[in-house]
């Protein structure tokens, strides 16, 4: 990765590591898709002000597009896991789930992209996935039926199709209009999700209001956002890559936030996970293949006369079509 890119990384893996402590503390008041209804209202009126001042316009596919990803990468997402924590699913197993994802994200790419995982990256992956069963083996307890474990899977599933999703756009989309579009499905998903369970309305608890505005902030506006970002710049495996830090990271917020207690192991896991997400991100890419010399009229290959065709590329399109824009 470009060392320029570092402080980006960063804030992602802090900040993504934040959902999860978000999730906790909204869940403490009000159910799982009250908390995202709300935490996507507020995200959608803010996002969508910030687009009409600045007069920002995409093509209606595009709009189309970014609602499609919204359903993927937010409501199926978010309310996979959120109602996972909400029903019992422990910190730990629901980290140790959603850190598959980099895993889900390369052989996905493999089979439907064509895309090849150079051994580097494989180890990478591998390694991380061990990086985090050493921080969360000892937590991963839990009294939750089969089914949340299903939607804790589910959501996982979901993240990395819409990752693939998003790195594959082609109509480059400024991040405040992908995130306003994304936020304004979500917000009319969960909300349709509250008014059907009976708890739209939100609780006057102050607690509840906190957790809604660290989800907004944190979770919406920096995650998701510097996620697209990665997304664009490195490709959709490097971004998941980094997601291999957040369980780790998590348990120390949850150590500063709640007093949890950290274990022996998160330290050997972190650096674990450091390692493996170092591979990854320090992977060579293969270089497009060089472009043949046009042959003069009138020559001809070998005995045939055939003019040969241009040498077949020896790697597949990567996914580094850059899907957001800064603004």
């Amino acid at each position: 990765m470009n060392p320029r890119d570092a402080p980006l990384a960063a804030l992602l893996v802090v900040t993504w590591s934040s959902g999860f402590v978000g999730a906790e503390l909204g869940t403490r008041t009000a159910s799982s898709h009250a908390v995202l209804a709300w935490r996507f209202v507020v995200a959608a009126l803010v996002l969508g002000a910030v687009v009409l001042v600045r007069a920002q316009r995409v093509s209606r596919a595009a709009v189309r597009r970014q609602i499609g990803l919204g359903v993927v990468m937010q409501c199926l997402y978010l309310g996979g896991i959120y109602t996972g924590v909400q029903y019992g699913v422990s910190a730990g197993l629901s980290a140790l789930i959603a850190a598959l994802q980099p895993m889900v994200v390369a052989a996905l790419a493999a089979a439907f992209l064509a895309q090849r995982i150079g051994g580097r990256t494989a180890a990478g992956l591998l390694l991380g996935i061990v990086g985090v069963a050493v921080v969360v083996g000892g937590n991963l307890g839990g009294d939750a039926p089969w089914w949340a474990y299903a939607l804790t899977v589910g959501g996982t599933v979901s993240l990395s199709v819409g990752t693939l999703l998003q790195s594959r756009n082609s109509e480059p989309v400024p991040i405040t209009v992908g995130l306003a579009v994304q936020s304004a499905t979500a917000a009319v998903f969960f909300l349709a999700w509250s008014l059907a369970a009976g708890d739209a309305l939100p609780p006057a608890d102050g607690g509840f209001w906190f957790a809604v505005g660290w989800t907004v902030v944190l979770s919406t506006f920096f995650a998701i956002g510097s996620y697209f970002v990665v997304i664009g710049r490195r490709g959709a495996t490097a971004a998941s890559a980094l997601l291999y830090l957040t369980p780790p990271v998590t348990m120390i917020w949850g150590w500063a936030m709640f007093g949890d207690r950290l274990g022996l192991a998160t330290v050997p896991g972190l650096a674990l996970c450091a390692v493996a997400v170092a591979l990854v991100l320090r992977a060579p890419t293969a270089a497009p293949p060089r472009p043949t010399r046009p042959r003069p009229a009138g020559r001809s290959e070998g005995s045939s006369g055939a003019t040969p065709a241009p040498p077949r590329p020896d790697h597949a399109p990567s996914c580094r079509a850059v899907s957001t824009t800064a603004d």
